[in-house]
This record gives C-alpha cells, structure tokens and sequence, in this order.
C-alpha cells in the first residue's frame, strides 16, 4: 500500500476495516465521556463522589449523560479534513495537513459561533451539527493555535511550548489511513500537531498515537503495534521523553494487579507523553472495553485524555461490536459519529467509486466539498 492510493479491499476486509475505524472513534469517545465529569478530581475527590471504586458508568456533564468534551469534537473535524483531503486531490491540491487545519479551523468557528445558522455552504455537513456548537472545555493551545488563518508548520509551530495532550487525543484518526505507511502516517500526525502545540514531546506523542492505531487498524497486535510505534520514534531528534513513557508503560504490565497507584506512576498531568503512557498502560491491560475504560478514568490525573486514548485503541483493536452497547446507547452524537465513520470508511475503501478528476457523486461532494 502506499500514500495516497486505494488498495484492493474485499468485502470481508471492508466490514472489518469499517468496524474497526467505528470502534476507534465511538471508543474514544465513549473514554472522553466517561471522565469528562472527573477529569478535574483527583483519585480521594473521585471516590469521595462515586464510592470506593470510583465511576463505573456515565456521570451526568452539561445536564446529560455521556456527553463528550472538545476531545471527540477536535476528532470528529480531523476525521472530516482526512475525507476532504482525499476528495481534494482530484483537483492537483494534494496537502493533507492544510486540509486538516481547515477543518480544524471549521471546529473553531463553532467555538465562536452561535449555531450553524452561521455556515458557508462550502463547510460542509459536519460543521452543520448544532450539537457541536456546545463549548467543552477546549484547550487554550487547540483556540490559540486555530485562531486565524496562520497555520503552525514544523519549522513555525503555533504555541511553542505546548506540551498538553490536545494534539495527542485528536490524533487517531491519521493512524485509520491503512493505506498508508507507517512512517507517513507518523509524519502527516506530527505535522497536524505543530498547528497547536510547539513542544516536539507533543508531536511526538501524536505521531507515535497514530502508528500504534494504524497498525491495529491494519490487524496487528497491540503489542506488534506499540513496537513499530518505538522503532519510528527511534529515528526522531527528541523523541525521549515519549519513548521513555511508552516503555514506562510496557514495563507496568508486569508490574502486578492495575490500580489507580500504578497508574499514577506512570503520569498524574496532561503532558502528551503520561496521557499517552496511561491510555496505552489501561488498554494492555485491561480484561476488556469496559474495564480498561474504568481503569483509565479512575485516577488523580486528566481522566477524559487518558480514557480517550484507552477507548481509541481498545475500539481500532477489537472492532465496534467490544463496545459496551449500554454505554453507546447514550453517548452524545452517537448518530454523527457512525455517520462520519462510515464516510471514512467508504472514502478509504471505495474513493474511485465516489469521485474522480472528471467526474463525482454529487451527494458526496456536497458533503465534502473540494473549495
């Protein structure tokens, strides 16, 4: 496979490529759900609220149960820039990054606007979602950085000391372009990075987030996955501080029963490196989804980053159909997200199909424009 062409799929590798690129995102989210209320605690305010074992299961956030935060927002529009990008190329404008940054800056204007009454009709569906209008505790780094229309580069990040998880939780989805390489799919999430968090720590954890989802988006082990993540880590300038927190958390697996201490060690703030080092720790270990999600939310550190990094891989690992039905039955904007997934599957898998240099399905382009 390689960058920018679709490969042969049969029918039985699209449904699980599809089921796959569904349990990432409606992992993710349902992770970012979970510890949205708690996320500010630490581990005795957690238990002092929900009892000794802490939250088990969605505690009402903004007035409703299972609502997510700008982590599956931030997402949702990076997953829109990948299928704007594809769509784009058939014009000659092939440049991923400034497509994600445009949607990035789509997710801004919600911050901003009052509703979607406010669109131009070349945004597209997604920017159409009045749900998505709900300001949920963005990170300054991500309103910074998509604040205008100057886009952050390597060589001119935006914010150059950010170091916060924000670029890490919105980076799965570069790791769902199985047609890829590895090591572009690295590089297109470490480049998407730089538009909102300077620090090379931060896009250096987004890019090694990516690589461990796109080798589970491509059937491999968790484990095969974490290691191809370190090797590419490995020819990078800075990569330490991440390489030594996924370590970090290999390590822990042998390290005795999970628990909130054990995880703690691993990272109690919302660095990019302890975020990703716990939300990969809690999906090693965890007996399944529902576990692994608890485990990732129960602690003193960021609970909503964390869990969304666990629901991530958890979902791209084992497909849609390991996700606890209880707790998809309420997530907010369940509907749009199975409505993107399936659009991005279905681009990934049958492009040709939709569009072409001389000819597109008019449905599609109205969804995804190429302005």
């Amino acid at each position: 496979m390689t960058i920018g062409t679709t490969a042969v799929w049969g029918r039985v590798e699209q449904q699980d490529f599809r089921s796959r690129v569904r349990g990432a995102l409606l992992g993710a989210a349902l992770g970012d759900a979970l510890g949205a209320a708690v996320t500010p605690l630490t581990l005795e305010e957690i238990r002092e609220a929900h009892g000794v074992g802490g939250v088990a299961d969605f505690v009402p956030v903004d007035g409703r149960r299972g609502g997510v935060t700008a982590v599956t927002q931030l997402t949702l529009f990076t997953v829109d820039g990948l299928i704007r990008a594809q769509v784009r190329r058939d014009t000659g404008a092939w440049h991923p990054p400034t497509d994600v940054y445009r949607a990035h800056l789509r997710w801004a204007a919600t911050q901003r606007d009052w509703g979607p009454d406010e669109r131009r009709e070349g945004d597209g569906w997604l920017a159409r979602e009045e749900w998505l209008y709900a300001r949920r505790a963005p990170a300054r780094s991500c309103l910074h950085g998509f604040g205008d229309t100057t886009m952050g580069t390597l060589e001119r990040p935006r914010n150059p000391d950010a170091r916060d998880s924000a670029a890490l939780t919105r980076s799965a989805p570069f790791g769902l372009l199985a047609g890829w390489e590895p090591q572009l799919v690295c590089q297109l999430a470490v480049e998407c990075a730089a538009q909102s968090h300077g620090h090379a720590t931060a896009q250096l954890a987004a890019g090694a987030f990516a690589v461990v989802v796109h080798g589970l988006a491509r059937r491999d082990t968790l484990d095969g996955s974490v290691q191809r993540a370190l090797a590419l880590l490995a020819e990078r300038p800075g990569h330490e501080p991440v390489t030594e927190a996924v370590r970090r958390a290999l390590g822990a697996v042998r390290q005795g029963i999970p628990g909130p201490a054990l995880i703690e060690s691993l990272g109690a703030d919302d660095s990019a490196e302890e975020v990703l080092a716990v939300g990969l720790y809690c999906a090693l270990v965890g007996e399944d989804v529902r576990h692994g999600l608890r485990l990732a939310v129960n602690h003193g550190g960021p609970s909503s980053p964390t869990a969304a990094v666990c629901g991530a891989l958890l979902g791209a690992l084992h497909g849609e159909t390991a996700l606890p039905p209880s707790w998809l039955a309420e997530i907010e904007g369940r509907a749009t997200l199975l409505e993107l997934a399936d659009d991005f599957a279905m681009e990934m898998t049958q492009g040709p199909a939709l569009h072409n240099a001389t000819a597109a399905a008019p449905g599609w382009i109205a969804r995804y424009p190429r302005a």
